[in-house]
């Protein structure tokens, strides 16, 4: 099946699930009839961002209907996941998860949404892997160089996260205790504004997803 196809067969899938959850199993007749909104839970320029525009453009040509894309930043991701789990039930609000919403639970006390029970997975639209880039301007040199220079200035360093719990977080707590290292922890908003921080120098470093740094190591921005 050709890449094309493939969008395609994902957006009819998501599409039909939808409406067949809104209504209770029984498919609405020329669903969608109306703009659809799609709840991104971090800001523009992030790794969940990236593939949201993508998706709704390939779903505007498959349905004739808009897809309008609803950045709602804040608390990890939590924020926008509340605003979609309290959105009329009516297949007219799409809300594009990620790995921190699984994690969310054994990462907050509260929460006001419930991830199985106010949500319906309906396609898996990407599997991203995790990339530690640097502004090359404040850590210069390989990874063995990089590892060298983080080790001998404990807290001089810091990481830059989407958010506090997300898996940018986790992966920089974890890179820490594993190579025995300090470096300090700057959560924000989403991948977004964490990566223009990067590129300006005010952060030294950041665990990211592959699909928002990529064009960013590509231009040379970024060292990965």
């Amino acid at each position: 099946m050709t890449d094309r196809l493939q969008r395609r067969a994902v957006l009819r899938l998501a599409a039909l699930g939808a409406a067949t959850q809104a209504l209770g199993g029984h498919a609405e007749p020329g669903w969608p009839n109306k703009a659809v909104t799609l709840v991104v839970p971090f800001p523009a320029g992030g790794g969940t961002d990236a593939f949201a525009r993508p998706f709704s453009a390939q779903f505007a040509k498959v349905t004739g209907k808009q897809l309008v894309i609803d950045n709602r930043g804040g608390a990890g991701g939590n924020l926008g996941a509340t605003v979609a789990a309290k959105a009329a039930p009516d297949g007219y609000t799409f809300f594009m998860g990620a790995v921190h919403h699984s994690i969310a639970p054994a990462m907050y006390a509260k929460l006001d949404y419930d991830l199985e029970k106010d949500f319906v997975p309906l396609a898996l639209m990407a599997v991203v892997p995790q990339v530690l880039v640097v502004n090359p301007k404040n850590l210069p040199g390989d990874y063995k160089a990089f590892l060298e220079a983080v080790r001998k200035n404990p807290g001089r360093y810091n990481f830059g996260s989407a958010g506090g719990g997300t898996s940018h977080h986790l992966a920089g707590e974890l890179f820490k205790i594993q190579s025995k290292t300090f470096i300090t922890h700057i959560p924000y908003r989403g991948a977004g504004p964490a990566l223009q921080d990067l590129i300006a120098g005010n952060v030294d470093m950041l665990f990211d997803g592959l699909g928002s740094s990529a064009q960013h190591i590509k231009a040379g921005r970024v060292k990965a």
